[in-house]
């Protein structure tokens, strides 16, 4: 056997149509947005091409996946979250938002498959809610102390207890202290991984 023959699937491709009909080409037939939620929920993985001009839009159907559930009542997005995440766009640290959040997220599921073995060790016994719950308040106050960190918006306490910064000096200034917070965040997150797995 080649090494190509073991690599991963290539993604299912999906077909969106002008009627807003999504085609699904591996099993030749239509799906639901709820379809592709599922698929998402069972590991599976898919692009999505609009059928006449053939541009790629699985970010925003993804993103329409999200408003819809979140219209069904899931609300996993707080408010705060989406007003500091609407702020960031067009600032000049929206760059590094993607790569945080995808860090944060691995993160967080490296703690919901500890809290499944929690609670599959705990069956028949009383389920460990307090430490489910201390642990997921840390993973929102890093998590709020981070979007703070990018929030070109300080709030009107920190705007009276900080005194005004001065603009970097070149890219270089600017460089240096985005490599700061990165390093910062970095251990942040080691330092609360460490704690939550002793």
């Amino acid at each position: 056997m080649s090494e190509t023959s073991t690599t991963t699937v290539p993604p299912i491709v999906i077909k969106k149509y002008a009627n807003r009909r999504l085609y699904n080409t591996a099993t030749s037939s239509y799906v639901t947005l709820d379809d592709l939620s599922q698929m998402v929920k069972q590991g599976g993985d898919f692009v999505v091409y609009d059928a006449k001009t053939g541009e790629d839009i699985t970010r925003s159907v993804l993103t329409q996946i999200i408003v819809e559930e979140e219209q069904k009542g899931q609300n996993l997005l707080p408010i705060g979250f989406l007003r500091q995440l609407i702020s960031l766009y067009g600032d000049s640290m929206q760059w590094l938002v993607p790569r945080y959040l995808e860090h944060a997220m691995k993160a967080f599921a490296h703690n919901q498959e500890q809290m499944r073995k929690n609670l599959k060790d705990a069956f028949g016994g009383l389920f460990p809610f307090g430490g489910f719950e201390e642990m997921s308040k840390q993973n929102m106050a890093l998590f709020e102390k981070t979007m703070k960190m990018f929030s070109p918006f300080p709030t009107t306490n920190e705007r009276q207890s900080e005194k005004p910064r001065e603009a970097p000096s070149g890219e270089e200034t600017s460089v240096r202290d985005l490599t700061d917070r990165l390093n910062a965040l970095q251990q942040q997150i080691e330092a609360l991984t460490k704690k939550q797995k002793g």
